[in-house]
């Protein structure tokens, strides 16, 4: 079983600054691809960034230069470090891993989400 539980939500204002967190746990085996997701009220479920185990990323155009995604390997741990924050970006933030278990059968699996709130 493949854990994932994402942290570092919260409350910011307009311009500032929050860095998101997405712990992998259990049999992850080969971890392959890692995601952040958001989904605003009454919207769908967007792509934010993505990175590979090669380190290439991918970042939505509503956050390219706003934003940055990261991974430590040894922590099987994602982040997403995110600058100058809009009022458009409040949504709950999900962080999805896929990869290959130890017996080499594929995995995908979403965390709970963490909830993103930029207002003054």
């Amino acid at each position: 079983q493949v854990q994932v539980v994402e942290s570092g939500g919260g409350l910011v204002q307009p311009g500032g600054s929050l860095r998101l967190s997405c712990l992998a746990s259990g049999s992850t085996g080969n971890l392959v691809n890692m995601d952040w997701y958001r989904q605003a009220p009454g919207k769908q479920r967007e792509m934010v960034a993505d990175i590979s185990s090669t380190g290439i990323t991918n970042y939505a155009t509503s956050v390219k230069g706003r934003f940055t995604i990261s991974r430590d390997h040894a922590k099987n741990t994602m982040y997403l470090q995110m600058y100058s924050l809009k009022p458009e970006d409040t949504a709950v933030y999900y962080c999805r891993v896929q990869g290959y278990n130890d017996y080499d059968v594929g995995y995908e699996k979403w965390g709970q989400g963490t909830q993103v709130t930029v207002s003054s």
